[in-house]
């Protein structure tokens, strides 16, 4: 049976950032995991967490379900804490044994030394920028795409060999406009079309 961990990566603003987007995301996530026959484990980060137990969870995943608000053009800094205290504490056992490189044979290459090799992920993250911003020259993000605008993650799971799946995104999240079942629907589409 396949097995996915739904990361919460959420931290909370009053007033503006509440996570109940956020939330709701993951929730329709799960009802599509959970309908196509995967094992389900969760961890929400704003709970709290416990370093050994996560590193159990990752060692038990076959797939990382991230989701995460984006502040200040990446994580939250408690989702930062989350993947340093996570992805450091599981040296030698779960994440990585060393950056790769080895004195003995050059053909080992910074970023090899990853334990995560049959493990994948997918991004997926809430924006209050318009979706054209992105592979935009005149953008903002100077024609970056949503992946190269969040490689720091992205190599984060690389180092540790991990292997991407496409990335999800949720544009506008302010406007008044802002259809919340549009977007549930569009998560569905994207994980029926990227998983199946």
């Amino acid at each position: 049976m396949k097995r996915v961990l739904l990361l919460n990566l959420h931290q909370k603003y009053e007033g503006f950032a509440n996570g109940n987007l956020t939330r709701d995301l993951l929730s329709e996530a799960k009802i599509f995991f959970s309908n196509n026959g995967y094992e389900i484990q969760e961890t929400t980060i704003e709970d709290g967490y416990d370093v050994a137990q996560e590193l159990e969870k990752f060692k038990w995943a076959d797939l990382f379900f991230v989701q995460s608000p984006v502040y200040w053009m990446g994580l939250p800094w408690l989702g930062k804490k989350y993947i340093d205290d996570i992805f450091s504490g599981g040296v030698n056992t779960v994440t990585y044994v060393s950056d790769g490189r080895s004195k003995d044979d050059p053909s080992k290459v910074y970023g090899s030394g990853g334990l995560m090799g049959e493990k994948r992920y997918m991004l997926s993250f809430t924006y209050n920028c318009p979706e054209s911003e992105f592979d935009n020259p005149k953008g903002f993000f100077d024609g970056l795409s949503l992946d190269e605008a969040n490689v720091a993650l992205h190599k984060t799971f690389q180092f540790c060999g991990a292997v991407p799946y496409a990335s999800y995104a949720v544009h506008d999240i302010y406007k008044s406009e802002f259809d919340i079942n549009d977007a549930f629907k569009k998560l569905h589409k994207h994980l029926e079309h990227t998983l199946k």
